[in-house]
């Protein structure tokens, strides 16, 4: 069922720079950005992405990412700040785990168990929001309902993508990467449509065995497994492109032309 915000999409700010219209939006308190091509048919897929812990919409891999897509794809993108993250407060929760997981990290202790609880709390409150962000954003003509959507979210966006995916049919096609498979193995078990995923061969914080059986968890009858050398944060820009010819392919933009 089609969910309806209690908060209309506002855009805040409008710059057009390289072929790209960026566009800050708020929905209700939360802030995001959507990123748009200057020209081109009247509508086109929306690739929905999310990022990392830590991190925010407007880090360089989220501005990266998106002028990929949109100038090498042609879609709509968009990003909201996750709980806590951004524009948005910290909560009294957010700032415990962050602590705890700072003092993981000073004593060398696994960070593994931390952000695992961490980002299953904080997939509980993102993704009404995220549901609620596609809602709005779908509302736009330039996007529109019944038209192809993609996900593409690594690390912490993978922790909230994964339920979200699973339980939004509006999304076909998606890319996760980089996460445990604690609290994701039974909603990635309901995912069905096509999937690439990316991990580390050498990540120091997830085990090879957890990522590999993650990625075996979704049902997916089409997936494909990304394994590259290297540590955690070493996952290669290379995969971007990959990512971006993975979505091209699977929401076919000609199909929505005119529609």
């Amino acid at each position: 069922m089609r969910q309806h915000p209690a908060h209309a999409l506002t855009f805040t700010t409008r710059t057009s720079a390289d072929g790209v219209i960026e566009r800050d939006f708020v929905l209700g308190d939360i802030p995001g950005v959507l990123w748009s091509p200057a020209s081109g048919p009247e509508r086109a897929p929306l690739v929905f992405m999310g990022h990392g812990g830590g991190t925010h919409k407007r880090w360089p891999a989220m501005t990266g990412r998106a002028r990929l897509l949109v100038t090498g794809c042609g879609f709509h993108v968009a990003v909201v700040d996750a709980p806590g993250h951004g524009d948005r407060p910290r909560t009294a929760y957010d700032e415990q785990e962050i602590a705890a997981l700072y003092r993981a990290r000073e004593a060398g202790e696994p960070e593994g168990p931390i952000v695992v609880r961490y980002n299953a709390r904080l997939a509980e409150r993102a993704v009404p929001e995220w549901k609620a962000a596609l809602d709005a954003l779908q509302e736009l003509p330039e996007i529109g309902t019944g038209g192809p959507v993609g996900f593409f979210g690594l690390n912490m966006a993978t922790a909230i993508g994964v339920p979200f995916v699973a339980d939004d049919p509006r999304i076909t096609a998606a890319v996760f990467g980089l996460h445990w498979p604690d609290a994701l193995a039974e909603a990635a078990g309901r995912i069905t449509i096509p999937v690439e995923y990316a991990m580390q061969w050498d990540d120091e914080h997830i085990p090879r065995a957890a990522a590999l059986a993650l990625f075996d968890a979704f049902a997916s009858k089409e997936k494909t497994l990304h394994a590259n050398s290297g540590r955690h944060k070493k996952l290669p820009r290379f995969e971007s492109d990959s990512a971006a010819r993975f979505l091209a392919r699977h929401l076919r933009p000609t199909a929505v032309q005119g529609a």
